[in-house]
């Protein structure tokens, strides 16, 4: 099987996990943004709070609880995103942003249904729900970061005039649970740069999207 192919499960550093038909909330970012030492202790919590939630055994307080600390280490992991001091911003140019924007709407209706986004100066969050393909599998979360990592860092590169690796290899990507669930991430997506200090309204950032009104 190759490793673009469809699986509801798969590892690198991380867990991920695509049920079908499922809403998935992902972030990718650039190559060395964080330091080391933080992606890999962010990494093993996530990879602690993600084995917790898909523990079908545990208690619904247990399965309560690993949500929390699900939403502690991955709004940890993005604070240090936006305090990074040091790290590549080559996003916050808007040539840049523009491109990785056009790409998330390109593959609008044909990879995934979009249903928003936003593209910050050093990663970029997305929602969206993977469409089915004509054999009736779905598109898989591989596919659509290959897809999407692949040219937007040959053109990015090009517009910096720079070569080597763009984006980090791995996503930080999330199952959207529910209604409830999915409004609230469409609010963290929308008011990503009112928090980090880049914008007093959400409205006021180019390189936003939502499908819905909130």
């Amino acid at each position: 099987m190759s490793r673009l192919s469809y699986r509801q499960f798969y590892r690198r550093h991380l867990p991920h996990i695509q049920p079908p038909g499922a809403i998935l909330f992902v972030t990718f970012r650039l190559a060395g943004s964080t330091p080391g030492s933080v992606g890999e202790r962010l990494a093993r919590e996530a990879q602690q709070s993600h084995h917790a939630l898909d523990d079908t055994s545990k208690s619904e307080q247990c399965q309560r609880q690993a949500y929390v600390e699900f939403k502690r280490s991955f709004a940890t992991w993005d604070d240090a995103l936006h305090r990074a001091k040091t790290g590549p911003t080559w996003l916050g140019r808007g040539e840049v942003a523009r491109l990785v924007a056009e790409a998330l709407h390109e593959r609008d209706g044909r990879e995934y249904d979009l249903v928003a986004f936003c593209v910050m100066p050093n990663h970029v969050h997305v929602v969206f729900a993977p469409l089915r393909k004509d054999d009736g599998s779905y598109h898989s979360l591989p596919s659509i970061m290959s897809s999407l990592k692949g040219p937007t860092a040959r053109e990015a590169n090009l517009v910096l005039g720079r070569r080597g690796t763009f984006w980090e290899h791995e996503n930080y990507d999330h199952v959207v649970r529910d209604e409830v669930e999915l409004g609230r991430i469409i609010t963290y997506v929308l008011e990503n740069p009112v928090k980090a200090g880049l914008a007093d309204r959400r409205e006021d950032w180019e390189w936003s999207y939502c499908k819905c009104e909130l």
